[in-house]
Formats: C-alpha cells, structure tokens, sequence
C-alpha cells in the first residue's frame, strides 16, 4: 500500500558559486524566529499547548492597546451608520 504514504520532498537548492553563510533562496517567514509555535514540529498538542502559553504570557499594555483602538474603530463604524449614541447618556 505505498500509494497511501507520500512523502513530500524539501526544495533545497545551493547555488554553485555562492560562497555566503546558509542557503539565500531559504523560503521563511520574518517573525518565525520570535514564534515559539513556529519551526519545531511538535504535532498539534505541542503547538497547542505552546499557544496557550503565549496568550497567558502576553503582554498587557499590547491588549490594552489593542481594546482602545478597537473601541474607536466601533465608535466610528457607529458614527458612519448614523447609530443614535445618545441612549450611551443619561437624561
């Protein structure tokens, strides 16, 4: 049953007459080597687990951050649909 199991080969190209550190035409992402889930391949528990990880490690200004520009983006959205905002007000 070989037709079952592939094997997908890596494209690993040296060029000839390149005489610099590592391979230049190496396909990766910039921020792979900041990523604790990318580049080990732990299977999908390792990863998950890693993930968890990160999201209780992570840093609270960037969430703080990140809740007040979404804030004003709703706020906007709001503005452009003509939502009344005075319910928001007390009499």
């Amino acid at each position: 049953m070989g037709f079952l199991k592939r094997t997908h080969s890596k494209f690993d190209y040296q060029p000839r007459y390149y005489k610099g550190e590592g391979n230049p035409y190496k396909i990766e992402h910039k921020l792979d080597q900041f990523r604790t889930t990318a580049g080990k391949n732990k299977g999908l528990k390792g990863k998950f687990s890693d993930a968890i990880n990160d999201l209780k490690n992570s840093d609270k200004n960037l969430n703080k951050t990140l809740l007040i520009i979404i804030s004003i983006l709703v706020f906007i959205f709001l503005y452009i649909i003509d939502f009344d905002l005075s319910i928001f007000k007390g009499n």
